[in-house]
């Protein structure tokens, strides 16, 4: 195996080799500034500068197979620091337990709760209260929520049938073709809804087997980081890149949101 410094290619890199012994949740430094709160719909992030009136709805990647709160609140916290925004980490039933549509239906329910409680929305704000990310396959679920007031997108899975043919052309390690195919199986999902969909933010590695996937998602802007593999933004904290990734995200949203 190929000695790198990129924490997050080392890991799928090992995971390709079926080693799974890192946590992937280890690739993430830990922020600092937040005060963690656990509630009935999920972990709430809470920056000290937190904009009033609007919050940020946290879907975690996976595969539908694995993923977590705890795997991915450092991530998520990173992003709550630099887009000053309360954020609601959120977990969802798994394969093979729980397949389409029970963890779509399930985070449709907790933006509707977290919808319904935000007060206090300020003059000029875009209309719809709470801003929606989610990396991988918990962009899929974020694609599929229907009023969000803006959409972040890490690496989003948008083509079940991995049609792309960033699949031929990367230097992904992990993910091919037959590999995503079959988690889109155990799913049992379709394609997300790419229609009607309010302003959206998309990053993507250069050299991951998604690549295209992010191009599929009209008007969105897409960002691509040259180097970088699936949900590199996981190395915040760690990783220079994923920290400019993470500022751009928070950015990106602050003035969409006019927070």
């Amino acid at each position: 195996m190929t000695t790198t410094l990129d924490l997050n290619r080392l890991l799928w890199q090992e995971r390709a080799a079926g080693d799974d012994t890192r946590a992937w949740e280890s690739l993430t430094a830990e922020p600092e500034g937040l005060v963690e709160e656990p509630g009935d719909l999920g972990l709430w992030l809470r920056p000290a500068n937190a904009a009033p009136g609007t919050n940020l709805l946290a879907i975690h990647g996976g595969g539908f197979v694995s993923g977590s709160i705890a795997t991915h609140r450092k991530m998520y916290g990173h992003l709550a620091l630099a887009a000053g925004l309360n954020t609601l980490v959120v977990d969802y039933g798994l394969v093979p337990e729980h397949v389409y549509p029970s963890q779509l239906n399930h985070v449709r329910r907790i933006f509707d709760q977290v919808e319904g409680r935000v007060e206090g929305r300020l003059e000029g704000q875009v209309e719809g209260r709470t801003a929606v990310v989610g990396d991988s396959c918990g962009a899929t679920l974020a694609l599929d929520i229907k009023g969000a007031a803006a959409l972040v997108l890490f690496s989003p899975w948008v083509d079940p049938d991995a049609t792309g043919a960033s699949y031929d052309t990367r230097t992904d390690p992990f993910f091919t073709r037959e590999l995503v195919k079959g988690l889109a199986a155990a799913y049992q999902g379709d394609t997300p809804a790419l229609e009607n969909l309010p302003p959206t933010y998309v990053q993507v590695g250069a050299d991951e087997a998604l690549r295209d996937d992010a191009y599929l998602i009209p008007g969105a802007r897409v960002d691509e980081f040259a180097g970088q593999l699936h949900t590199f933004q996981m190395a915040a904290g760690h990783s220079p890149i994923a920290d400019d990734a993470i500022a751009k995200a928070g950015t990106w949203l602050r003035r969409t949101l006019g927070c």
